[in-house]
């Protein structure tokens, strides 16, 4: 019997991050059963119940070849910093330094009681330093990359700024700047970067820049995209500056939009059944997008006024100063207009945790109003719905300005929106664009529904992710031979 090559894949647990790498470890075993993976899960001090729920849904539905290793809690450090004068992605980084020695102490544990051959550690975009236990180890490194090749296309550019152009950065931050990027048609403004990237104060800007350092170290970038919606950000890396790129996407959970197990989830979806077709616009946020009252009062009097029908996902934000995940709301009326439910009850519903796949394949959503999130945006572009972008946080401004501007694909009602923010979108502009959104016969939907199609395209036989994939396969092999 032949050996198996045992791939180590290192996720962050975040829903965002740990749905796609389910998925592409189970494209990749599903691909050549030379292949098994184990996933190593991390424990955060940030435990969100959708991850410990998935993780234990999915679990039974995978093949032998897939198996979750649970880490134990690093050591705690009372020596850290004050949390509130670091930046998120300062705080995420320094979290990840803890796991590197359980992560090396696994995979040491694994490859000595495994008989097959440890063919590489695929390491998820946020976690670059888990290269060390790989070189450590004499065996490949891969960078798995959530976002779009494009946000992969700027993070190189702004490193080649600084490290070989001398730019300092972070003065593109709060500036009317347009830059000029690789693997973008048209310029891009300062106001729609990453905050990690030009973030002066919290350190975040040096986080970034060394993230995308140790990026060049691997032997490839596995990309959650494919070559039709980003032809011209995966053709600017021909140059043979960065490891080989791998579109492999869209990599997607689509199994929950068939398979609806939990109550709330059911009654969300007969509720769609009973409204008209391309009649709902969908609204939902994001793991960890939630609103202030002021913003909440003015979405539900757009809503109101744009006299569509609408499902509306609303989540508490975490007390001022506490890192958690938004909450669902116990009692909606403190937090909407007066009369607001009574007056809408026939046309909108209005949810907390959203089972979203499910929703955007039912015919009943025309439109949706998202974070922009790159999961979020591949599961629009599958099921052909048009999105009008609110980013929250992370990359998604870059990704709403993508969405917008380069692919033509959504509306705008901000690109450059930030999460905890004093800005308000005020009811009258989320009305208007709502009712733009949800037009029958505009460009948009017609860009949509032709890239629908090439989606579903690259992962058939012969299709552009699907090559990609088996190109990655032979590099794998040998790159270990």
């Amino acid at each position: 019997m032949m050996k198996k090559m045992e791939l180590i894949f290192v996720p962050v647990p975040a829903i965002g991050h740990l749905v796609s790498t389910v998925e592409f470890a189970k494209l990749l075993v599903g691909r050549d059963d030379r292949f098994s993976v184990t996933l190593l899960i991390m424990k955060l001090p940030i435990e969100h119940s959708a991850v410990t729920n998935y993780i234990h849904s999915v679990s039974a539905s995978l093949s032998g070849s897939i198996r979750f290793v649970h880490l134990p809690e690093p050591d705690s450090d009372s020596s850290n910093s004050n949390p509130s004068s670091s930046s998120p992605s300062v705080l995420v980084h320094n979290m990840i330094e803890k796991q590197k020695p359980l992560v090396r102490d696994a995979v040491h544990q694994l490859t000595r009681s495994e008989s097959g051959q440890l063919a590489g550690i695929v390491f998820d975009m946020i976690c670059p330093s888990i290269v060390d236990v790989a070189t450590e180890l004499g065996v490949p490194s891969y960078v798995f990359f959530t976002s779009s090749a494009a946000c992969l296309a700027l993070m190189f550019h702004l490193q080649t700024l600084k490290d070989h152009q001398g730019v300092d950065i972070t003065e593109f931050a709060d500036s009317d700047a347009e830059l000029v990027v690789p693997g973008f048609v048209n310029s891009v403004p300062a106001r729609v970067l990453p905050a990690g990237a030009v973030d002066k104060e919290g350190g975040g800007s040096m986080t970034f820049l060394n993230r995308v350092r140790r990026f060049r170290e691997a032997k490839g970038i596995l990309v959650n995209t494919f070559m039709e919606l980003e032809s011209h950000a995966i053709n600017s890396f021909v140059d043979g500056k960065t490891p080989p790129i791998y579109t492999v996407g869209p990599l997607l959970n689509l199994h929950n939009a068939d398979n609806q197990k939990q109550d709330g989830d059911l009654d969300v979806i007969q509720w769609l059944d009973d409204q008209p077709t391309s009649s709902v616009v969908f609204l939902c946020f994001g793991s960890g997008g939630a609103f202030h009252m002021d913003q909440i009062k003015e979405i539900a009097i757009g809503l109101e006024n744009s006299g569509h029908r609408f499902l509306w996902t609303l989540r508490r934000p975490p007390p001022k100063g506490k890192i958690a995940m938004p909450s669902d709301y116990v009692n909606l009326e403190e937090v909407l207009p007066e009369g607001f439910l009574d007056r809408t009850s026939k046309i909108g519903k209005i949810i907390g945790w959203a089972p979203q796949t499910a929703i955007l394949a039912h015919s009943a959503i025309g439109g949706f109003i998202s974070h922009c999130g790159w999961n979020s945006t591949l599961e629009s572009i599958w099921y052909g719905v048009p999105v009008a972008t609110w980013p929250m946080y992370a990359e998604q401004q870059l990704n709403a300005f993508q969405i917008v501007k380069e692919l033509e694909i959504g509306v705008e009602i901000r690109l450059d929106y930030k999460k905890d923010t004093s800005d308000i979108v005020n009811a009258q502009e989320i009305g208007s664009r709502i009712r733009s959104l949800m037009e029958d016969s505009n460009d948009i939907k017609i860009n949509r529904a032709k890239m629908k199609e090439k989606c579903m395209k690259a992962l058939m036989e012969g299709g552009s992710s699907n090559s990609s994939l088996q190109d990655l396969i032979g590099d794998m092999i040998t790159n270990i031979s």
